[in-house]
């Protein structure tokens, strides 16, 4: 259990990275079954589950979207959550790609997240 502990409390509310250096969101839970974590679950969508109504607020504004990444796609785990495959690939950075044109207009933040 405490092995459990400890992986929850270094990958929970971690940056993202996809394995071109892109920031696709933040590990928002996990799915574990038995004594093994499965997956990295992201997005709006799984926020109820951890806040309550806050959550489900919060989750409804964000539009509800839920991704379940699979442990095996996780290749390291430091300040950030580095994974071995594309953002797209997985289905995440959706919202990055929708707001990317207007950021790209500020002077000085078109590498930001890239």
């Amino acid at each position: 259990m405490s092995k459990q502990i400890d992986i929850v409390l270094e990958v929970l509310d971690r940056q993202l990275l996809d394995d071109e250096g892109r920031r696709c969101g933040n590990v928002d839970d996990l799915a574990v079954e038995g004594d093994e974590v499965v997956a990295i679950l992201v997005g709006p969508g799984w926020w109820p589950q951890r806040a309550g109504w806050v959550g489900r607020l919060a989750g409804w504004i964000g539009g509800g979207q839920r991704v379940r990444v699979p442990w095996s796609d996780v290749k390291k785990v430091d300040a950030a959550v580095e994974l071995k495959r594309r953002a797209t690939d997985l289905g995440l950075g959706r919202g990055d790609d929708r707001r990317r044109p207007y950021v790209d207009k500020i002077p000085g933040a078109g590498e930001c997240g890239r």
